[in-house]
């Protein structure tokens, strides 16, 4: 049983399963349910083979759990195991029992269980930032997915409040907190709305796979999925929120985007533009996805099937209508054809029609093509001069491939301009040389004209064909380089400790500059250069890097289209000066902060807590020596016995604000010798007036340890006297003792309300007292002084949770030998 909540029914509903069960025969065992003192869930096990419980004792501390082994040896048909996700008991054979609900299953037993959607560890930083809740009870998903049912126990959130209130959840001393915290109405929605879309999307998984199984290539409109083609233009914001609006009036549409590269790796379309399209995806609730694929009318259509789509929308083709009439029906043509079932919406939108100019000029470098050139105009005449001596009329088949041989090699030597030069130069030559009549431009036979049509087609499609795949060739190239580069500029940014440093030195790199200067407010910061920049006025190509900082390159000039991998450059480096920035201010606050919290808490501590030992002990020192009043012998004794108290604070107050002083100047004077614990426990109740009954002691050791026996005093003093102010007066604190190897680890525990583990840190601050606002309490130095005396002797203080509910408080201490 899957619920949003606490408090929703699962249990009540599990057990309602299970009784069921019973009735149509099956041998149903409660092995373990929480009742939580809920008469509702009690009363329901009546009838029920329950079994006893296994006992845990762990720290003192008497823990209820699971036994696992005599429910295996019970081996019923069903088995009821309540709250999945628990911790079990140090000493168990499963650390969680969902472990021992696997071991269950293993041995064919069937379980029912109950889990609330806050514990699926998938949505476990979504529940905290809903609630503001850490869980660290969390089962992986794929136990909850590997259940043959899943059912939801669903209750609206504002019945589950009235629930709460009537107390039919919550003891009624926890209701109020609850309502006013976990159980917020807003709180409860976000984890309905949760509980109900996890439990949508794994009934979509369960028919995705269902179909595959089937081999159902239809989709099933069980709801509305609308796919929107993106291309990298401007045009694809119009497309998304067009699809949106189909999915909002469809009633809980999926909106997918889907970007189609080529899988040239060439890019297709603006990645700045592609970057906010994305985001703006997000922001509409919709997921982005890129697929790289040769055919994009494919792609689209296959990726539209693999997510169950209903619907696809495109944008309207930039193609002119010429180029519609020459060219074929194009990707919007295309994908109609091949959709099949599914809608297709052809949204017209500003940039239809406006078609960039393609960019004229070959792939292959400038001193290739002149090679190219050089080989087609000396080539030709070498290769006429044989062919001519055995001319026949016979041989113009192999005079015409070898031409065109020539022209594809002038075509891979310098692309397509010295093949197309080639082309034409070789067809003159074989009308001149070879075709009758001989020696003049002019053909005789329409056959030969044929044939030197065909060749000339031949050879200029040919070129073309080298050309683009010498300019793909290149752009993979470049992109493979581009990609390295990025990947080592975001892996120096990540690992390095100095990241301004590592950028600028590979920005040289990268573009082969003699230098790269990186200058703040006119003085060079970082510099990766042959020969010094002194100036960013100095000759090369000066760029801004935000408000106070620029970067000059010297070397060679940039061809366009490095632009883009200098802005990301640039980019990384401006970014990285804001985060050294900030940090550098955020480092400069942090000793004004602390002195400034120091200060602060020093001046409520003397202003108050101070006082008011002070005001006592002067009005009973004013009361016995004022003559207006004739005191009694027992008023006398009463007023010497409050000044005496009262001072003996101011005292202790005053030697605490010593100590901390000392602990933070780092003068604090310890004297290490080898100290029998029982006897310092001793002393600690004589100080605090305890009879040996208030405190219960498991001394696991007798074994000493090396320690100041004054500080561990007032260490011990300080943990017992916190444990007895938040234990239950019905429970007495725990003090317990045990050797871990060459340590000796003490604990004081108690069963009281503990701390949150986010503010276990504060416990150790001075002045400290966790919202307590109880004026008694003293001043929030006892905490901070413990740890200070304890690692001052070589120790270490930590606090954990007592199992139960609590705080147990840690000392470890080097054994004596």
């Amino acid at each position: 049983m899957l619920g949003a909540a606490p408090g929703v029914g699962k249990t009540f509903a599990t057990l309602e399963e299970a009784r069921r069960l019973r009735e149509s025969g099956r041998d149903v065992v409660i092995g373990i349910v929480e009742t939580h003192g809920r008469t509702a869930i009690s009363s329901l096990l009546e009838g029920f083979e329950v079994l006893p419980r296994r006992v845990v004792n762990h720290r003192g501390v008497a823990l209820d759990e699971l036994d696992l082994d005599a429910l295996l040896a019970r081996r019923p048909e069903v088995a009821l195991v309540d709250e999945l996700a628990h911790t079990n008991a140090p000493g168990s054979a499963n650390e969680k029992r969902w472990q021992d609900v696997d071991a269950l299953l293993d041995a064919g037993i069937n379980v029912l269980s109950t889990v609330n959607v806050q514990h699926i560890e998938s949505l476990n930083d979504v529940v905290r930032q809903i609630t503001g809740v850490p869980q660290r009870e969390t089962i992986p998903d794929d136990v909850l997915r590997r259940a043959d049912q899943v059912e939801l126990v669903d209750l609206a959130p504002a019945a589950l409040r009235d629930r709460l209130a009537d107390g039919l959840v919550y003891p009624a001393a926890r209701v109020d907190a609850a309502l006013s915290n976990y159980f917020r109405l807003g709180n409860l929605t976000a984890l309905r709305e949760l509980a109900l879309l996890w439990l949508a999307d794994e009934v979509d998984v369960a028919l995705q796979a269902y179909r595959i199984e089937k081999g159902i290539a239809e989709p099933w409109e069980a709801r509305e999925r609308i796919v929107v083609a993106l291309t990298g233009g401007q045009e694809g914001e119009t497309l998304l929120r067009r699809g949106a609006r189909i999915a909002a009036r469809s009633g809980g549409g999926q909106l997918f985007a889907v970007h189609v590269t080529s899988a040239d790796g060439l890019a297709e379309g603006d990645p700045s533009v592609l970057d906010s399209q994305r985001a703006l995806i997000e922001t509409l609730g919709g997921s982005y996805h890129h697929v790289v694929a040769d055919q994009i009318p494919v792609a689209l259509v296959e990726f539209a099937r693999s997510v169950n789509a209903t619907q696809l929308v495109i944008g309207v083709s930039r193609r002119s209508r010429a180029e519609a009439i020459l060219g074929g029906p194009g990707i919007g043509g295309n994908v109609i054809r091949l959709a099949g079932d599914i809608d297709v919406h052809i949204v017209s939108h500003a940039q239809a029609g406006k078609r960039r100019l393609p960019t004229v000029g070959g792939a292959l470098s400038l001193r290739r093509r002149i090679t190219g050139v050089v080989v087609a105009v000396v080539g030709l005449p070498l290769l006429t001069w044989p062919l001519t001596l055995g001319r026949s009329p016979d041989a113009l088949t192999n005079e015409v491939l070898t031409f065109q041989l020539f022209v594809v090699i002038v075509a891979v030597v310098g692309g397509i301009w010295p093949a197309l030069l080639a082309a034409i130069g070789a067809g003159f030559l074989l009308d001149f040389f070879f075709v009758p009549p001989l020696y003049v431009v002019r053909i005789a036979e329409p056959s030969h004209l044929v044939t030197l049509v065909i060749f000339l087609i031949v050879a200029a499609i040919v070129s073309v064909v080298v050309d683009q795949a010498a300019r793909r060739a290149r752009a993979a190239r470049r992109s493979a380089a581009e990609s390295e580069v990025l990947v080592s500029v975001a892996s120096g940014v990540i690992s390095g400790t100095d990241a301004i440093e590592a950028l600028v030195g590979r920005l040289r790199e990268a573009f082969g500059m003699t230098s790269v200067a990186l200058f703040e407010e006119g003085t060079v910061v970082y510099e990766a250069a042959d020969e010094s920049v002194a100036s960013p006025d100095d000759e090369g190509t000066t760029l801004p890097l935000g408000a106070s900082a620029k970067i000059t390159l010297r070397g060679k000039p940039l061809a366009a289209s490095d632009r883009k991998i200098l802005g990301a450059f640039l980019s990384q480096l401006e970014s990285a000066l804001e985060r050294r920035r900030l940090s550098a201010e955020a480092e400069g606050m942090r000793p004004l902060a602390a002195a400034d919290r120091m200060r602060s808490a020093l001046l409520a501590a003397v202003g108050h807590d101070l006082r008011r030992p002070l005001a006592a002990a002067t009005a009973a020192v004013t009361s016995l020596r004022s003559s207006e009043v004739t005191l009694g012998e027992s008023d006398r004794n009463e007023l010497l016995e409050t000044a005496d108290e009262s001072l003996e604070d101011l005292a202790t107050l005053v030697t605490d604000l010593l100590d901390v002083s000392r602990l933070q100047a780092g003068v604090l004077g310890v004297t290490l010798e080898p100290v029998a614990v029982d006897e310092i426990l001793g002393d600690a109740l004589e100080e605090l007036h305890l009879a040996p009954g208030d405190v219960r002691f498991e001394l696991g050791t007798t074994r000493g340890v090396v320690a100041d026996p004054a500080l561990l005093q007032r260490v011990i003093v300080n943990l017992l006297a916190n444990a007895l102010r938040f234990a239950p007066a019905d429970t007495a604190p725990v003090v317990a003792t045990s050797e871990l190897g060459n340590r000796v680890q003490l604990r004081v525990i108690d069963t009281g309300p503990g701390v949150p583990e986010d503010r276990r840190e504060d416990m150790f601050v001075p002045f400290q007292r966790l919202g307590d606002t109880d004026n008694t309490a003293g001043i929030g130095l006892g905490l901070a002084l413990a740890k200070g005396f304890v690692e001052g002797m070589g120790g270490t203080l930590e606090a954990e949770d007592t199992p139960g509910g609590g705080l147990t408080m840690v000392v470890e201490l080097e054994a004596a030998q």
